[in-house]
């Protein structure tokens, strides 16, 4: 297993450039990488970027641009929208094409938000969630390599038409040994929420995301995170998983992502 997701190679010009490890693989083709990892780092980018603005973060949206490769990747961020009270900020990930040029692969676009004291107006839509007996076989990809052996993935045994509960937690930092925020290790998970509520055999179709968008109403806390998720399959290979995030003092947000459904050859 890889002991981190991205190792940090230097600087070129307005970009950081990383090196991708094998543990960004994702299960759907070993060549690409899995969601998460670049959606964690482009929301390190902008957490670096929003510093002490007094600002925090109320929505990511990844969008997938392109195959994103296990390769050298550089990536940057930038305000688009400046604002006091409320800013959009924006990062992207680039890869090389084989002719030697730089892609745009993904990007991440996020909602800051000024903070302020409202502790005794706070609602929680659902109550938290207990961690109980994960079932034995977590998922139908067991034993495959890369992402998947960098996060745990403890489904539980209780699931109703709500969705289906699976806690998770990052096994490994994000870039080399440099600390990891909260906020990243959630971006490092929930992705997963495609496969956490599949509605589809993953022997039989592909339900590969396009995009994953967070509204967090409350930071996460901690390196253990639950997302409660439920795929909705149209009839034209086109679907949506939909989920609530949980960690482990209650409810802190939804997540939805556009999927693309084929059958397998």
């Amino acid at each position: 297993m890889s002991d981190c997701y991205y190792r940090r190679v230097g600087v070129d010009g307005q970009y950081q450039v990383f090196d991708s490890t094998d543990g960004t693989r994702s299960n759907w083709d070993p060549e690409i990488q899995h969601g998460s990892p670049p959606l964690a780092l482009m929301t390190k980018l902008i957490e670096e970027l929003a510093g002490d603005s007094g600002m925090r973060v109320g929505r990511l949206t990844l969008d997938i641009l392109g195959a994103i490769p296990v390769a050298r990747v550089r990536a940057r961020a930038w305000i688009e929208r400046p604002g006091a009270r409320i800013s959009l900020m924006v990062a992207e990930m680039s890869a090389i094409r084989p002719n030697g040029d730089w892609r745009t692969v993904a990007r991440v676009t996020a909602w800051l938000l000024a903070t302020s004291d409202t502790a005794d107006a706070v609602t929680d839509r659902y109550p938290p969630l207990v961690e109980g007996e994960s079932v034995q076989r977590a998922h139908a990809l067991l034993g495959k390599q890369g992402y998947l052996e960098t996060i745990t993935w403890r489904r539980q045994h209780d699931s109703d038409q709500t969705g289906f509960v699976v806690w998770m937690s990052p096994l490994v930092p994000l870039v080399d040994s440099e600390p990891t925020t909260d906020l990243q290790r959630l971006a490092m998970v929930v992705d997963c929420a495609n496969g956490a509520g599949a509605a589809l055999d993953a022997e039989r179709f592909v339900f590969m995301n396009t995009d994953t968008a967070v509204h967090l109403h409350r930071l996460p806390e901690g390196e253990d995170f639950a997302v409660r998720a439920r795929g909705s399959i149209g009839p034209d290979g086109i679907g949506v998983t939909t989920a609530e995030l949980f960690d482990r003092r209650g409810f802190i947000g939804t997540s939805a992502q556009t999927l693309l459904v084929q059958r397998r050859p």
